[in-house]
Parts: structure tokens; C-alpha cells; sequence
């Protein structure tokens, strides 16, 4: 720094020595930049990716012979997309995790900036998410959100394991910088309160019976809400057995959960199948083609109001 002030730029006697000056200033050279800062389409850094919850249900078994709520805030799978250099998100705004919770056992309540949700896997009654002080119960299928800054906990108080799908837009939350996080003093929300018609759950029965009951055939979505979260859209479509559908590609990530049913998908060049309790993911700007084995049902959590608000969603 010192000598780019005694000699100045006007000393640079040719653009390498310019080049180094810019450099020692803490400048570059728009010009000539390792690689460019605008492109004509979006760049498809993440990859589509698939997870099995037949081989996630037994990681999580033995996950529970050494793995206690006392040393893990949860117990968790975290389903990190293989593109390069990612150890952490499933799309690039979004995480999902395979949790587990033991028969008899409480996950200590908590909150955070990133937005939540989960899928119910498979549970017994007894087992509840824990809202601002009110057990919501868990039943397959169910949906249930943890906006922002809500306390929440879990507590398994059936005779069996307790299984689900995270979602959290946590990796938005890291690139822009504003996480907080909080634990509940003492641990655990105790509450006798039960709240089975919370506007936090979205029960499968009701949202299933919607589906059924939509003319014409064929495939039929649904958005879950309200309420809603601000940086994530939930949908669950009803795929009839023996179609198909095409989505084209569009700027939002989506992370894709079977409630019931199987297929497969075709994403790209990458294909996979897919049954109750799996995930995927289609990141941004990807073509996606659903093909149904049988009549399914799948969430899809998307990034679409992200999009939507700075007037980004675009689709081919």
C-alpha cells in the first residue's frame, strides 16, 4: 500500500504492473475478472439427489444407540447435496433432515431465525411437536410448521419411535447473515395443553380428502396455508397411477417429499425412484418429469416466495 502511494498509479509502466498496484489496494479489474459476474442463464451448481428413508430409518436406529438428546440438539440424518464442495444444504436456500426420536424420550425446546417444517413419517400416538407451550400431534402425513422464532420442542410419549422430515431454510439464513438462536430455559416447554386443530398442522386426512375430492382427473395440487412461511411454499400434488408430468425449468429450489405412493422421476439426465418416506431434490433450472407406479401423493417444499418477491421467479 505504501507504494502504490509513493509511486501512484501513473507509475505503472505496463497493465501486469497496474494489475499488481490494483491488487495491493484491495482492487480488481472488471475487465478482466478470473470469470464472469453475469451469465446469460442460471448456472446449475447443485445436482438433483436423491435419499431412501429404507436406509435412513436403520441409520437412525443405530444413531440411537449412541446418539442422546443430552449430546445432540437433535438427532438428526442431514441430506447435504453431493455438488462440489457442499456439506450442508440439500438446494441451495434449503436443508431437509431425517429425524428420529426414541420411545419415551423429549427433544429440548428451542428457537432460531431460520424458518421450519416437517413431514410425519411414521409415528404412535403420543408423540407431539410442542408449539408456544401446545403438543401437536404428530400422525403420518401431518404437516406442521415452526415459523421463525417459535419456541418448539418434541416429545415422544408413545411405546415406539417417532420418525420425520425437516425442512428449514437455514442456508438462506447463513448466506444473508441474520441467524439467532436461542434455547428454551430448563430444556424442555412442559405442557398438558393438546392442540390437535392448531393452525400449525396441516392433517393428511383433510388435505388428502381436498385432493380427492378436485375434478378433473389427472394430477391435482394443493398449497398448504395459511398460515404461511415467508421464504417457503408448500404443496402436495395427488399424481394418478400410470401418469406423467413434465415441469419445466424455473428459477426456485424444491425439495421433494413422498407421503404415499411410489414412481419415479426424471430430472435432467438423472433418474430415480422413489417410494413413501424418500426424498429429492430438483434444484433451480432443472426439468423435472414425475412417472406414478401408483396413485401418490408428494410434498414439495419450494423457495418460490424468495423468488416471487424481488420479482426473481422465472420459468422456461
Amino acid at each position: 500500500m505504501e507504494q502504490v502511494r509513493e509511486a501512484g498509479f501513473a507509475g505503472a509502466e505496463s497493465i501486469e504492473r497496474l494489475y499488481e498496484l490494483l491488487h495491493a489496494t484491495g482492487m480488481g479489474p472488471g475487465w478482466n475478472k478470473p470469470e464472469p459476474s453475469l451469465w446469460p442463464l442460471p448456472k446449475r451448481t447443485f445436482v438433483p439427489a436423491h435419499w431412501q428413508y429404507s436406509l435412513s430409518r436403520p441409520a437412525m436406529d443405530a444413531a440411537g444407540r449412541f446418539v442422546g438428546t443430552e449430546l445432540a440438539e437433535r438427532r438428526n440424518l442431514i441430506l447435504f447435496n453431493p455438488a462440489a464442495g457442499d456439506r450442508y444444504a440439500t438446494a441451495r436456500t434449503m436443508v431437509a433432515a431425517y429425524q428420529m426420536v426414541k420411545a419415551n424420550e423429549t427433544a429440548r425446546s428451542h428457537r432460531h431465525s431460520p424458518n421450519a417444517l416437517r413431514l410425519v413419517v411414521d409415528t404412535r400416538p403420543g408423540a407431539y411437536t410442542v408449539v408456544e407451550g401446545k403438543k401437536i400431534p404428530m400422525v403420518p402425513g401431518d404437516v406442521l410448521l415452526t415459523p421463525n422464532w417459535c419456541w418448539h420442542g418434541h416429545s415422544n410419549e408413545s411405546d415406539g419411535n417417532a420418525y420425520w422430515i425437516d425442512f428449514l431454510d437455514a442456508p438462506l439464513v447463513h448466506l444473508l447473515g441474520p441467524m439467532f438462536f436461542e434455547p428454551f430455559p430448563g430444556g424442555m416447554e412442559r405442557t398438558e395443553e393438546v392442540d390437535e386443530s392448531s393452525p400449525m398442522r396441516f392433517p393428511f386426512a383433510a388435505v388428502r380428502a381436498r385432493l380427492d375430492s378436485m375434478t378433473p382427473p389427472g394430477s391435482k395440487q394443493v398449497r398448504l396455508g395459511p398460515p404461511y412461511l415467508d421464504s417457503m411454499a408448500l404443496f402436495v400434488t395427488r399424481l394418478e397411477s400410470g401418469s406423467t408430468v413434465v415441469t419445466e425449468r424455473a428459477t426456485d429450489n424444491s425439495i421433494f417429499a413422498v407421503i404415499e405412493g411410489g414412481g419415479r422421476s426424471i430430472v435432467e439426465e438423472t433418474e430415480f425412484e422413489w417410494r413413501r418416506g424418500d426424498v429429492f431434490v430438483v434444484p433451480s433450472w432443472h426439468k423435472h418429469t414425475f412417472r406414478a407406479a401408483q396413485t401418490s401423493y408428494v410434498l414439495r417444499v419450494s423457495d418460490e416466495p424468495v423468488m416471487e418477491k424481488f420479482n426473481w421467479r422465472r420459468q422456461e
